[in-house]
C-alpha cells in the first residue's frame, strides 16, 4: 500500500516538475480569488453606502428616552408600594406632610405648608376650561395629584371670602376686602395655580364664574374685522371660543338667571362669511335667560362677539349669586395685539388689545363687581408700568415665591415622591437649591434630582 502511493506521488512530480515554485500558482490563485472578488463587489455595489455620521447619537438618544420610560415605571412601582407605608409621609419637623381637609373650604392656617390631594377627573370637571401648564407639569414629575396650600392662597381666598361676608370669621385682622385683585410677582411663584385653586373653590361654594385661563388667545388667532358701527376690532372665533368655555360649566347656573337687557344685540361681520343679508340686529325675548343668550352667540357667528360684551352687562347686574371673573395671562390685555391694521401699502399699524370689542368688555376692573387678574411672565409681554389704566391702584397683590418654610415641605414632598434619593437628603443640600433656585418652584423641581 506504501509503495503504491509513493509510486503515485513520483509520476506526479514528473508530470509537473515544478519544485521551488510551489507556492507562486497558490499565491497567484488567492491573489486572483481576492480581486476578482473585489471585482465582484464592486460591480454589485457601484456606489459607496449612505453612512449617517449622527446615527450614533439618533442611537443614544433612543437608549437614554428608553432608560427613563423604565426609570419612570420603576419609580411608579416604588410609589404604589409605598402608599402602604403611612410612616413615609411626614414633612419638616415631623408634622403631617399631607392635610386632612377634604375641600378647599375648609382649609385654615393650620394647613400651610402642607399638601392637599386631588383627584383629576375632579379637577378636570371643576375646570373644565383646562388646567394651568404649571399645575401639569407639578403633577407629571411628582406622579401625584397634590399642591402645596400656601398662606398667600389662603389670603386671597379669605378676601372675596370677606367680599360676601363680612361677618365670616377669616376676618381676624380687620382688613378691608378688595373686589379687584390683581396678581403679580416675579415668574414660577404659583400665580397661576393659585387663581386656579380660587376658581374651584368659588364653584364649590356655587357661586358663577367666568374663567380665562389663557387671556393671550383673547388676542392673538382667528379673523379679525373693523366693526364700523362700534369702531372696535370684532374676533368673533376667539368669542364663540369664550361663550363655549363659560357655557361648561355654569350651564345649570345660566339657565336660572333670566336676562335684564333686552335692547337688541348688533350683528357684526362673521368669521370667513362676510356680514348677514337683510338683518343688522338680533332681538332678544323677555323670556330669555342667559343660557338662551349664551346659544344666541354660539349659533349665529355673527351675533358671537355682541353676545360676549352683552354678557358682560348682565353679568353685572347678577344678584341671585356671588359672581367672578378670573382671567388669567391679564396682562395681555395691556398691550399689543398678534393683529395689525394696514396703513400704506408698504406699512401697518399695529392694533392694541383694547381696542378688540371682546378685551374693552373685560378689561377694565373700575366697577363693583369681583375680578381678579393674574400677570402672566411667560408670555414675553414685558414689565408694565405699576399704574395701569381701568385698574385701581391698590388693586396689585405681590404673590411671593416659597418661603424656607414653604421649600422645606416642598423638598420633603420631593423626597416622599422619590425625586430625591433618600441616602443624599439633608437639610444643607435643600436649602442649597432652595437659595439657587431663589424660591422659583419650578426651578427647585428640575434641580432636586441632582441632589448628591
Amino acid at each position: 500500500m506504501l509503495r503504491s502511493i509513493l509510486r503515485s506521488a513520483a509520476t506526479a512530480a514528473k508530470s509537473h516538475p515544478t519544485t521551488g515554485d510551489i507556492r507562486i500558482p497558490a499565491a497567484i490563485s488567492a491573489s486572483s480569488k481576492l480581486s476578482s472578488s473585489r471585482t465582484f463587489a464592486m460591480s454589485t455595489h457601484p456606489k459607496k453606502p449612505n453612512f449617517r455620521p449622527d446615527i450614533k447619537h439618533e442611537n443614544a438618544a433612543v437608549g437614554a428616552k428608553a432608560a427613563e420610560t423604565l426609570n419612570k415605571d420603576l419609580r411608579a412601582r416604588a410609589l404604589k408600594e409605598d402608599e402602604k407605608d403611612k410612616s413615609l409621609d411626614i414633612g419638616p419637623d415631623g408634622r403631617p406632610l399631607f392635610t386632612s381637609a377634604t375641600s378647599i373650604s375648609e382649609l385654615t392656617k393650620k394647613d400651610t405648608c402642607t399638601y392637599m390631594k386631588f383627584r383629576r377627573e375632579e379637577l378636570e370637571r371643576v375646570l373644565p376650561e383646562g388646567l394651568p401648564m404649571g399645575m401639569l407639569k407639578e403633577f407629571g414629575d411628582s406622579m401625584r395629584d397634590a399642591l402645596l396650600i400656601r398662606q398667600s392662597f389662603l389670603d386671597l381666598r379669605d378676601n372675596f371670602r370677606m367680599v360676601v361676608d363680612p361677618t365670616s370669621q377669616s376676618n381676624t385682622k380687620g382688613l378691608k376686602a378688595r373686589k379687584q385683585v390683581v396678581l403679580d410677582g416675579p415668574v414660577s411663584s404659583g400665580k397661576s395655580i393659585a387663581l386656579a385653586m380660587l376658581v374651584h373653590w368659588a364653584r364649590d361654594e356655587g357661586w358663577l364664574v367666568l374663567y380665562v385661563p389663557k387671556g393671550r388667545e383673547w388676542t392673538h388667532g382667528g379673523f379679525f374685522y373693523k366693526n364700523p358701527k362700534t369702531g372696535l376690532w370684532d374676533t368673533p372665533v376667539q368669542a364663540a371660543n369664550v361663550l363655549q368655555d363659560f357655557l361648561k360649566y355654569n350651564k345649570d347656573h345660566l339657565q336660572k338667571i333670566p336676562c335684564k337687557i333686552f335692547e337688541p344685540i348688533p350683528l357684526g361681520e362673521g368669521a370667513g362669511v362676510g356680514w348677514m343679508k337683510g338683518a343688522d340686529v338680533v332681538q332678544i325675548p323677555e323670556d330669555y335667560t342667559l343660557l338662551d343668550l349664551v346659544q344666541v352667540g354660539l349659533n349665529s357667528t355673527h351675533a358671537a362677539v355682541g353676545v360676549v360684551v352683552r354678557l358682560r352687562e348682565e353679568l353685572s347686574l347678577v344678584k341671585d349669586m356671588p359672581v367672578l371673573i378670573a382671567v388669567d395671562q391679564y396682562n395681555s390685555w395691556f398691550t399689543f395685539s398678534e393683529y395689525e391694521e394696514p396703513v400704506t401699502v408698504r406699512s401697518c399699524r399695529p392694533i392694541h388689545a383694547r381696542e378688540l370689542a371682546t378685551v374693552n368688555a373685560f378689561r377694565s376692573m373700575i366697577h363693583d363687581n369681583m375680578m381678579v387678574g393674574a400677570f402672566s411672565h411667560s408670555t414675553a409681554v414685558g414689565k408694565l408700568r405699576k399704574d395701569l389704566p381701568v385698574v385701581p391702584a391698590d388693586a396689585r397683590v405681590n404673590f411671593p415665591r416659597y418661603s424656607v418654610d414653604e421649600a422645606a415641605s416642598v423638598c420633603h414632598y420631593y423626597l416622599r415622591q422619590r425625586l430625591i434619593q433618600r441616602e443624599a437628603f439633608t437639610e444643607q443640600s435643600w436649602k442649597k437649591i432652595y437659595y439657587l433656585s431663589n424660591g422659583n418652584g419650578a426651578e427647585m423641581r428640575w434641580l432636586v434630582p441632582f441632589m448628591r
